[in-house]
């Protein structure tokens, strides 16, 4: 009998935020069970809401975005972009190097995409958000992981990067601010990273959705504005600075030198082309919103729920004896720390499904994030402080006796 398998350029494949872990945390609510989910960044299921005029003018605009637009997007949304970009600091942007994106998962998958042929490198952090290994890997392409020093802020090593440069090395992927870790990363390590891409001639990919996402009166700095000589692929979005992560809104900016990458630059548009367009509900948002960026900031100063709910599970995981945590600056994320010789862990997947199974409680194990060794594990502080507070009585409930060998 003729049987079907998944193809086998899913092999080295995964994305564990929304695998086994949380497939048995599936089945545990199927059953009627109760399971507190701090394993997407989702802000909807918190009781998180987009500012009103956001909701106001995706109503408007309904009946007048039932057509296809341009493959790259509407012409205004674009413009809206091209300006935000400018605030940046970002250089060489015009409405034609902007692409919009059914979130900018979509934009990543289809930059690799264009750029890679089989065997391929591209340099990813190592703990990344999984997308980006993915999409490199099904593109035909090899990510090579470096390493963020969690012992320095969770910063990328430069000279780990450099070591792993090879002549097939195309790109450096930058995550900033860092999920999982919620790191900031300041001027003078981006210009080491811009460095490096200009002395091997690299494409610099920065992944910058939660720029608008910063705490603690620090500022974002654009990686595309320290390297106008170099071509740089800017990721953004409306996803997690205006709430709206179901809209699925998202771009990608070509910016800098363009000059020696027409034919890269060829394969993208013939790929955008080739899905037609973004929703253009969606895109028709985008001038309004970046018109709007101060109605969410609230939520990130004292007093605010993000701000107050990461101080909270901060301050709780430290407490909690055989973890630690280096604090995020920016985003959702937090990624503690385990004492693997205190609990005998060698599986950190075992360790998120005992826990999820013991308290109907679900994480995202840090090998989910290519972390090197199963000491890690990341938690979303988007819930309200109750559900915080008991997640955290409920990991050191679980961590008293907890031993895996």
């Amino acid at each position: 009998m003729r049987t079907f398998e998944k193809s086998s350029k899913l092999e080295n494949v995964c994305y564990d935020i929304r695998g086994p872990v949380m497939d048995e945390a599936n089945r545990m609510v199927a059953a009627g069970e109760t399971v507190v989910k701090l394993n997407i960044g989702n802000p909807a299921p918190f009781g998180f809401r987009a500012p009103d005029i956001i909701i106001e003018k995706m109503k408007e605009n309904l009946t007048s975005a039932e057509g296809y637009s341009d493959s790259k997007g509407i012409l205004a949304a674009r413009r809206a972009i091209v300006a935000y970009c400018k605030s940046k600091n970002i250089p060489n942007v015009t409405e034609q190097d902007v692409y919009t994106g059914n979130g900018v998962s979509e934009l990543i998958t289809l930059s690799m995409q264009g750029l890679l042929d089989n065997g391929d490198e591209v340099l990813v952090p190592s703990p990344d958000y999984p997308l980006w290994t993915a999409s490199v890997t099904l593109a035909g392409g090899n990510a090579v992981h470096y390493i963020c020093d969690e012992e320095a802020q969770w910063y990328p090593d430069i000279e780990d990067i450099r070591k792993k440069i090879t002549d097939k090395t195309k790109a450096i992927v930058v995550i900033n601010p860092n999920n999982p870790t919620g790191a900031l990363y300041p001027r003078e390590l981006l210009e080491e990273i811009v460095a490096l891409a200009r002395e091997f001639e690299l494409i610099l990919f920065a992944d910058e959705i939660y720029d608008r996402l910063v705490m603690d009166g620090l500022e974002h700095i654009a990686l595309a504005s320290l390297a106008p000589d170099l071509l740089t692929i800017s990721f953004n979005g409306l996803s997690k600075s205006h709430l709206i992560a179901g809209y699925r809104c998202g771009w990608m900016c070509l910016c800098g030198d363009k000059t020696k990458a027409k034919g890269y630059i060829e394969g993208i548009n013939l790929l955008s082309s080739m899905r037609l367009c973004s929703n253009v509900p969606a895109q028709s948002l985008i001038p309004i919103a970046l018109e709007h960026l101060d109605d969410t900031r609230q939520m990130l100063m004292p007093g605010g729920r993000i701000y107050d709910q990461r101080e909270y599970i901060y301050q709780a995981i430290r407490e909690i004896p055989g973890l630690s945590v280096v604090k995020p600056k920016a985003a959702f994320y937090m990624f503690p720390k385990i004492d693997v010789k205190k609990f005998g862990i060698y599986d950190d997947e075992k360790f998120a499904l005992d826990f999820l199974r013991e308290k109907k409680i679900l994480f995202t194990h840090g090998g989910g994030f290519h972390c090197m060794e199963p000491d890690h594990f990341r938690i979303v502080y988007l819930p309200c402080i109750e559900d915080l507070k008991t997640a955290a009585v409920a990991l050191g409930d679980f961590l008293l006796d907890y031993k895996q060998a």
